[in-house]
């Protein structure tokens, strides 16, 4: 559809995309002619039980309910609810305050009845449907809502300045068929995302068996440091170590600002086949093998080396992922406040070694694993840009 055609439909009170036989125009009002609005409270993190009455926290909602939809409660309390709130099914919480906007400018609907609602929820009430209402917030109102967060370091959202919000929204059983919709996007994300998270848990357990019960010998023997340096600055590929993405444009890592020096000779030079890690940033994660560039450039401040014969790079950038390293790297930090690792104490590491024949073979199996996750997350990115279009297609 053409954006002038959009543009006539938007303003015409339709969405651009309709399930068929609905042709009335959706009705505009402000939240709140349409919504009550009241806050929950008395419930914090402390009071949380493994049984009890189940209860919702402010912070759950966008780190435990990925969706529009609070299907399944995780939490309990054994507080006595009298004096509590108590939701009602359809009812739509959003949080009162949140480190970002966009934290704030996160809602999910209720279907249940009688669930404790903790404090720093703001609890919104209608004839809507809430999953249809919850997904607008989500959807088409995020940026408006964001928008008039208030504060800094906390940023806030008070209710009577959400009361202002437009929301659109056509007959309920038109509003039930696309939050049904929705849903079914969203219960096939949720079986992606639980695909991925077994093949990552089975990856680990293969990583952990193959490097247990077998004898192990000092790193040192089979590394070699890496440390030259760009001194022509020949070089302005930019690179950095991501415990998520592993090496990574430094453009793409830090996409709203620059952070290299504008002089890059002290910069290492690195090559495909090249380790490279942050010695305060290693224990969570932030170690990795280059694979994606053939040459890059990268901070001094990390320590860079390369894995010499008879050692296999991909057998050592998997031996990295397993429980047996993280136990060495916790015996050779150093520091108090920030614990780092220094090439001479990652030097002093022990590792579990095989021929180079069983090195790669191990490599190999890993490696397929590896490779079927990568395939599953980009399904689960293709769910998520498709959820994402008909979010910004079904709603005005």
């Amino acid at each position: 559809i053409s954006k002038l055609e959009h543009n006539k439909l938007i303003f015409s009170k339709v969405p651009t995309l309709r399930f068929p036989n609905y042709r009335e125009e959706w009705q505009v009002s402000s939240m709140g002619k349409v919504c009550a609005f009241r806050k929950g409270y008395g419930i914090s993190k402390e009071n949380l039980s493994s049984d009890g009455s189940p209860c919702i926290l402010y912070g759950e909602l966008y780190t435990t309910y990925k969706t529009a939809i609070a299907k399944n409660i995780k939490s309990k309390t054994n507080l006595d609810s009298t004096n509590l709130f108590h939701s009602k099914r359809n009812d739509v919480i959003i949080p009162c305050s949140g480190e970002t906007a966009e934290d704030i400018a996160t809602s999910v609907c209720i279907p249940h009845d009688d669930i404790l609602l903790g404090g720093d929820l703001t609890v919104i009430r209608s004839g809507l449907d809430g999953a249809f209402l919850s997904n607008q917030i989500n959807s088409a109102r995020k940026y408006d809502i964001a928008r008039i967060a208030q504060g800094k370091s906390i940023v806030h959202l008070q209710a009577d300045e959400l009361k202002k919000i437009s929301i659109a929204y056509p007959t309920l059983e038109e509003q039930q068929k696309i939050s049904g919709f929705i849903d079914k996007i969203d219960e096939r994300i949720e079986t992606q995302n639980k695909i991925i998270e077994d093949l990552k848990v089975l990856k680990k357990e293969l990583c952990n068996n193959v490097f247990s019960n077998v004898s192990v010998v000092r790193l040192g023997n089979f590394i070699e440091e890496v440390t030259t340096r760009n001194k022509s600055n020949s070089c302005e590929n930019v690179l950095s170590v991501s415990n998520k993405m592993g090496f990574i444009k430094q453009s793409e890592q830090f996409e709203d600002r620059t952070v290299a020096s504008e002089n890059k000779s002290n910069y290492k030079v690195v090559t495909e086949g090249c380790f490279a890690y942050n010695p305060a940033r290693i224990n969570v994660g932030s170690i990795a093998l280059l694979s994606t560039h053939k040459v890059g450039i990268i901070s001094p401040m990390y320590v860079c080396f390369k894995a010499k014969a008879p050692l296999d790079s991909a057998y050592l950038n998997f031996y990295y992922q397993s429980n047996f390293f993280y136990k060495e790297l916790q015996k050779k930090l150093e520091g108090s406040v920030r614990q780092c690792l220094t090439y001479e104490n990652m030097s002093e590491i022990l590792i579990p070694y095989v021929d180079i024949k069983k090195q790669k073979e191990i490599a190999a199996t890993l490696k397929r694993f590896a490779t079927l996750i990568t395939t599953e997350e980009k399904s689960l990115k293709a769910l998520q840009k498709q959820k994402s279009y008909f979010l910004n297609a079904m709603f005005i």
